[in-house]
């Protein structure tokens, strides 16, 4: 295998083994990213450099059995909101100075503590308020599996790097469904873990920080890293050490949510491959029973109307020139935030806490819930959401945002392919603060899914080809 594809575990096996060292690992990724960067723009900020000297630090570890953590010598990048001492952060858009960040942020501290060599930022759309890999400052990001299609969002860069290989370390950010939805559309695993879980700065209700990788065990892997406490995130839970093994699913009580209640219609194929997922668990001994719709036109209108005020805040902060270099289509979005009374603000703010109610209402009676990711497979890669039009680019996250407002924990998971050959995301959720439930429960998934479901992961796209074609 290809040493950029290695996992975290094959990774410190070979260095263990003496038979690859972090240096040559971290070359090998320099060399993927290298020949993969002009097609697919997963990387907004790289610095092979400074990480090199990492990796020399992390080889001579290796020699004298002094590692430092779980993922010394592993290869890693952050987002791009994520800070990284020495790294510019413009938040997805040109309107951002580009100053170096003088410190590093939880996630990057705790990767850094643990011995990962960061290698990079990745990319994200301007505000992070796109399901997109467009932005104001930097080319297209791009899907390894179809380079005309899109990645998804926000963490658009993280999800295109761990599909294409770029190692097997990447930490996205999620406020409503920007971790899991671009991992369902590259056949990834996301999780978005339980609000406090991941410490980050500046904290907000309903952010979080979490992994991207190509496998479970990866993930789990970075969780428990990325878990480590913080002060700066005065929302953080206590530290809970995560202790992960597959969990049988016979007996449990799963819900399946086929229909979101608003938004977008799931097409057939979507349907057919989220319920033939709930049939392996039923097989398996799984109490599966329908969950009815609980999210409201209401509920997504409001939260929208408050997501628009939040970007026009900032929006309206910028000077001329500044609001001019943001992307035209958040540029207009924002403008919709403008001149809203302050009491359907405070009506659309508490919504989230109507969503919140509803959301665990409806999934209480469950030990877990199944439902699709997103309503839809991936979209054009030049489209700044699936349907592209600015006043209704969220109608796709209906099935994701609820536990952002509930704070319970919900990972994504490949679970087939369209007719095109487009990866299907299965959501996994759990009851807040389960996350070491839903990340078993995901393991023996990802172990009892048909061959047909396990990604093949995609090769570089020759010259002049559109596609990328499974190896």
């Amino acid at each position: 295998m290809h040493p950029a594809d290695l996992s975290i575990e094959g990774l410190h096996n070979a260095y263990s083994g003496g038979e690859l060292s972090p240096v040559e690992a971290l070359e090998a990724v320099r060399e993927r990213a290298e020949a993969s960067e002009p097609r697919i723009h997963a990387l907004y900020h790289e610095d092979f450099g400074t990480a090199r000297d990492a990796a020399r630090e992390s080889e001579l570890r290796w020699r004298r059995g002094e590692q430092l953590g779980p993922l010394d010598g592993v290869p890693a990048t952050v987002k791009d909101n994520i800070a990284l001492r020495g790294a510019p952060m413009a938040g997805g858009t040109a309107a951002s100075p580009q100053h170096p960040s003088t410190v590093d942020a939880p996630p990057a501290a705790r990767l850094k503590e643990a011995g990962a060599v960061i290698f990079g930022k990745t990319t994200m759309p301007d505000f992070g308020m796109l399901s997109s890999g467009i932005s104001s400052v930097h080319p297209t990001t791009r899907n390894p599996w179809d380079i005309r299609t899109n990645p998804g969002g926000s963490s658009s860069g993280a999800a295109a790097a761990a599909a294409a290989g770029y190692g097997p370390a990447h930490v996205g950010t999620d406020i409503g469904g920007s971790i899991r939805l671009p991992a369902a559309w590259t056949a990834t695993v996301g999780h978005k873990p339980s609000l406090g879980r991941v410490p980050i700065d500046p904290p907000y209700p309903g952010r979080v920080a979490g992994p991207i990788s190509r496998t479970l065990a990866d993930a789990v892997r970075l969780l428990e890293v990325l878990s480590l406490p913080d002060h700066r995130d005065h929302m953080s839970l206590p530290y809970e050490p995560l202790r992960v093994g597959a969990v049988d699913p016979h007996g449990l009580r799963i819900g399946l949510l086929l229909d979101a209640g608003c938004g977008l219609a799931v097409p057939g194929e979507i349907t057919r491959a989220v319920t033939a997922a709930a049939e392996t668990f039923a097989e398996a001994g799984a109490i599966v029973e329908p969950l009815e719709p609980f999210f409201t036109r209401a509920m997504l209108d409001d939260l929208t109307l408050f997501w628009r005020v939040r970007a026009w805040e900032e929006f309206s902060r910028y000077t001329g020139a500044q609001q001019a270099a943001v992307l035209g289509f958040i540029a207009d979005w924002s403008r919709l935030g403008a001149d809203v009374p302050g009491t359907a603000v405070l009506r659309a703010f508490n919504r989230t806490m109507d969503i919140r109610r509803a959301t665990v209402d409806a999934t209480q009676p469950f030990d877990y819930v199944l439902s699709p990711v997103a309503p839809v497979a991936a979209f054009p890669a030049e489209h700044a959401a699936p349907d592209n039009r600015v006043e209704a680019s969220l109608e796709h996250i209906a099935f994701t945002c609820p536990y952002n407002m509930s704070e319970q924990p919900a990972i994504s998971l490949n679970c087939g392919f369209t007719g095109d050959g487009a990866p299907i995301g299965l959501q996994l959720s759990g009851r807040r603060f389960d996350d070491a439930g839903v990340l078993a429960l995901a393991a023996w998934y990802e172990s009892a899914r048909p061959a047909t479901a396990v990604p093949r992961w995609p090769s570089l796209p020759a010259q002049g080809r559109e596609s990328v074609q499974n190896s």
